[in-house]
């Protein structure tokens, strides 16, 4: 533990890898056998997941969350729940409390009141339970400087308590497309890399709920196609998923289900199917962008 400490000690005080614990911290409490999820399992689209996970308890359980800033209330009343296999979209204009959301649910900012449970955890009264299950990833990817690639995933695997990992890491970088950046230091990757690097390091200990902050973000086309395959593959594997994007196209594609929000209310929370039935002109016709502006009383002119 002596070493430990000195090693923690030579790392930057800063990285959304380690959430708000402190990394002696994380690292005593993440000392179990470890788990590992959906290693090997082929993608397919989450409404394949949609139907044999509407039976299962809520991975996500969310009732009357609500974060105030002074006296602006940046979330007001949110409930919903996220099952296993699901993937939620979630949607708003600026400003609709969004990240606002993500980060409370992740455990980095507390709410003002409301619940939180995370795989039956409550992440209030149990917050290291149910921060090992979960997995956080910002638009803005912020590593170690002075650790290569491996050295994060060695790192990370031995705060969580991964054994033999070596094997899952390699099929991270393979499936991201880094293996071949192996022995680089941030500094050397560029803008897309280091998100793929922050996504691999999250993804080592199988998260069975997984926040998804803008996670195109910086990366190319190459990479929009291969992060999208991995969401599914994930959300088919069981994990339940929660994303944040203004690219609705992408929701469409990769979501079984949305929530929309606006000035931190609700507005909607249901099935893809149903936010076309309910706000498009045409009875399930239209697409995820025609029923947001209708959803939100937007225009495209405004947005």
């Amino acid at each position: 533990m002596t070493h430990l400490r000195h090693f923690i000690g030579t790392l930057p005080a800063r990285s959304n890898l380690v959430l708000d614990l402190g990394l002696e911290e994380r690292f005593l409490a993440c000392r179990r056998p470890p788990r590992c999820y959906g290693a090997g399992m082929d993608i397919a689209p989450p409404r394949i997941a949609e139907a044999t996970a509407t039976a299962a308890p809520p991975e996500i359980e969310v009732a009357g969350l609500t974060k105030l800033y002074g006296d602006f209330p940046a979330v007001s009343d949110l409930s919903f729940a996220v099952r296993p296999g699901e993937v939620i979209g979630l949607v708003g204009p600026n400003g609709a409390g969004k990240t606002t959301t993500l980060r409370c649910l992740a455990g980095i900012i507390p709410p003002t009141r409301g619940a939180v449970r995370i795989c039956g955890f409550d992440l209030a009264q149990q917050p290291i339970e149910a921060k090992r299950r979960l997995a956080f990833f910002s638009d803005e990817p912020r590593l170690f400087d002075y650790l290569t690639v491996t050295q994060h995933l060695t790192f990370i695997a031995r705060i969580y308590g991964v054994a033999d990992f070596q094997e899952t890491g390699r099929l991270l970088l393979e499936e991201l497309e880094i293996a071949g950046k192996a022995d680089k230091l941030p500094a050397e990757l560029s803008r897309g890399m280091k998100q793929k690097l922050a996504i691999a390091c999250g993804l080592l200990h199988g998260p069975r709920v997984i926040f998804f902050d803008e996670p195109l973000t910086g990366l190319d086309p190459i990479g929009i196609r291969r992060m999208k395959d991995s969401i599914l593959k994930r959300a088919r594997a069981g994990a339940a998923i929660l994303i944040s994007s203004h690219l609705l196209h992408l929701l469409e594609e990769v979501c079984s289900h949305v929530l929309i929000l606006k000035d931190g209310r609700k507005v909607f929370d249901g099935s893809l199917e149903e936010v076309r039935q309910r706000f498009s002109e045409q009875s399930g016709g239209g697409n995820l962008e025609d029923a947001f502006f209708r959803a939100t009383g937007e225009t495209k002119g405004e947005a």
